[in-house]
């Protein structure tokens, strides 16, 4: 007979208020995102805010309370959002952080007000992810690292090393190296797509090795998530500095121009000591030459002037 009550007084309770129609949005999210699923109200203190996933109430604000797992099924036995949830005061929208696969499911939105109740359905899937992406180049070529995903026109992009922010884009709008540190490393070696948020490294350094964080803000009317991607890169060096090489090009140079510069003297010298060589022999062939007589001609002259 209670029962029976209590499920009429509610029946009574939704004729007269009303129900309004259990909207359904879809959530594609990745392994390790950072998503919030929206409200689109601003919350009022009349108003009761409650989070359901599959059956089990997992987050609630009523007045100023906030409660987050007050269900044992929430906190106990598999631990499935212990320290992963967020709620904001303001609107009753709930952020799930670092979500992983097996919080793909139905999330159930329902605003009680003191005039209706409302229903609304997220229904997320999350998709797994692989290890950080590794790219291993040689020391002065270029690497462009890319996101993978599409982006849309809302979405800010920020590329960040060593916890430094070293590019972002935000619609159509990209700056790169807004810090004198980042300036000083990367000047003028680094390029930003705006179209697709990828990032290429030119004529890289062995410097330039180390784990490149890729930050994706993304958000709709009915939800917002954060991504994170990683990209490892290997630079091999070729275990010369720029300053080392060049110096080592001048050398070389060097050693070329004054090897030229000997070959052109050994060929001179001995061009010249080929044609005096020549020119002696002509004349010891001009003294031996014999006349009719069979005389020298120095002897020959020396007779007829006795």
């Amino acid at each position: 007979m209670k029962l029976f009550l209590n499920v009429l007084a509610v029946t009574l309770f939704l004729l007269d208020h009303g129900v309004s129609g259990v909207e359904t949005d879809r959530v594609s999210v990745m392994e390790g995102d950072s998503v919030t699923l929206h409200t689109g109200v601003q919350r009022n203190q009349q108003e009761d805010i409650k989070w359901y996933f599959s059956g089990t109430r997992i987050a609630q604000i009523s007045g100023d309370l906030i409660d987050i797992c007050t269900d044992v099924q929430c906190n106990e036995g598999t631990e499935r959002f212990r320290d992963r949830l967020k709620l904001d005061h303001q609107n009753g929208s709930l952020t799930i952080m670092y979500i992983n696969t097996t919080d793909s499911g139905l999330y159930k939105l329902v605003i009680i007000s003191s005039s209706s109740i409302s229903e609304t359905i997220f229904d997320v899937s999350v998709t797994g992810v692989s290890a950080a992406e590794r790219e291993e180049v040689n020391e002065g070529e270029s690497v462009t690292l890319d996101p993978g995903v599409t982006k849309h026109p809302n979405d800010v992009m920020t590329w960040f090393f060593n916890d430094s922010l070293v590019a972002e884009v935000t619609g159509d709008q990209s700056k790169i190296c807004t810090d004198v540190q980042c300036d000083e490393r990367f000047r003028d070696r680094l390029k930003l797509d705006h179209q697709t948020g990828s990032l290429t490294i030119m004529n890289i350094r062995s410097t330039d090795s180390g784990v490149y964080h890729l930050q994706i803000n993304s958000s709709s009317s009915s939800f917002s998530f954060r991504r994170v991607k990683s990209f490892s890169v290997s630079v091999t060096s070729s275990g010369l500095s720029s300053d080392a090489a060049a110096g080592i090009c001048a050398a070389v140079a060097v050693v070329l121009l004054v090897a030229a510069t000997g070959s052109v003297v050994v060929v001179y010298c001995r061009r010249r000591r080929y044609t005096q060589a020549a020119q002696n022999n002509d004349d010891d062939d001009r003294k031996d030459i014999p006349l009719s007589n069979g005389m020298p001609l120095n002897q020959t002259q020396a007779s007829a002037s006795n």
